[in-house]
């Protein structure tokens, strides 16, 4: 959807209530109703990322997906990640950085193995000719109404991949970052105000906010800037996959005073914004969307 002059936020896209649909997980864009917008149509670039490489993980759909288009239209060739099952998504996505004239590689494969997110770096730096832009966004988020129904496999899963994955990229990718590179996690509302039905989840993105902080200073004397994306309600295929109970799906968003949920296409500039140059002094921040409520 295309915006042209002032448009009121609350109208510019589908409010509640949504159909009831459900999806296995980690579910795909393309089967969702309304589908979401990830700015296909409407972002424009102006060379802000020229001759950057970057990685992002779940970059098939969701915020990663507007990341990817919005950094390939900005300059910049993109390698993305994501589960095999999301291969239709994600054939999208590369097919819109090429677009662009840009390299866009995808790599398929489980953030859960440490060997393979060691592997996804280095076919990222290999395949890019270097790396300079490193976007941990990928995330599992499965609903339970009481932690009596979270497994420990659920428990297991939802560390390793919200967690575990980015600890492991960042490890393999910092030998290859220079002075000027950035980090850029994605935490949620559900850091500062979690959801009962999300426990697991809702831990992760307190301690991937965390950790945002935590490695802007240590990373901060090398050149490095590290900074996060957190966002409130938005429409991807984590809610329909699992990760909002049916009741909640139906009304996702309403409770903002926008009075509906975001898109990924409202997220792309942010993540465009926090790796381009002219940022050079923002480390160690969270930048919030979410509709007027929760933080920052």
């Amino acid at each position: 959807m295309r915006h042209e002059g002032l448009s009121n936020p609350i109208a510019v896209y589908p409010k509640p209530p949504f159909k009831k649909q459900s999806q296995p997980w980690p579910g795909l864009a393309g089967g969702m109703d309304p589908r979401p917008d990830h700015g296909e149509a409407s972002y424009k670039g102006s060379g802000r990322l020229a001759g950057r490489k970057a990685l992002i993980t779940g970059g098939d759909s969701g915020m990663g997906r507007a990341a990817a288009i919005a950094f390939a239209r900005e300059g910049a060739d993109v390698a993305i990640n994501y589960f095999p099952t999301e291969e239709p998504d994600a054939q999208e996505v590369i097919a819109y950085i090429k677009a662009e004239g840009r390299v866009g590689l995808a790599i398929p494969g489980d953030l859960t193995s440490e060997a393979f997110c060691r592997d996804l770096v280095d076919r990222a730096v290999k395949g890019l000719g270097g790396l300079d832009i490193v976007v941990s966004n990928a995330a599992r988020q499965q609903a339970r109404e009481s932690i009596l129904d979270v497994s420990s496999d659920d428990f297991d899963a939802t560390m390793k991949t919200n967690i575990y994955a980015p600890f492991w990229i960042i490890k393999a990718a910092l030998p290859h970052l220079k002075s000027g590179a950035c980090i850029i996690g994605t935490t949620s509302e559900q850091a500062y105000d979690p959801s009962p039905e999300l426990y697991d989840y809702a831990q992760t993105k307190a301690a991937t906010m965390n950790y945002v902080k935590s490695l802007a200073k240590q990373l901060g004397p090398k050149g490095i800037r590290v900074n996060a994306v957190a966002p409130g309600p938005i429409w991807t295929p984590l809610q329909v996959s699992g990760g909002a109970p049916m009741e909640k799906l139906e009304k996702f968003g309403g409770q903002t005073p926008l009075g509906r949920p975001g898109q990924p296409a409202e997220l792309a500039s942010i993540y465009v914004q926090l790796a381009a140059a002219d940022a050079s002094y923002t480390t160690g921040q969270v930048y919030g969307a979410s509709g007027g409520a929760g933080q920052p």
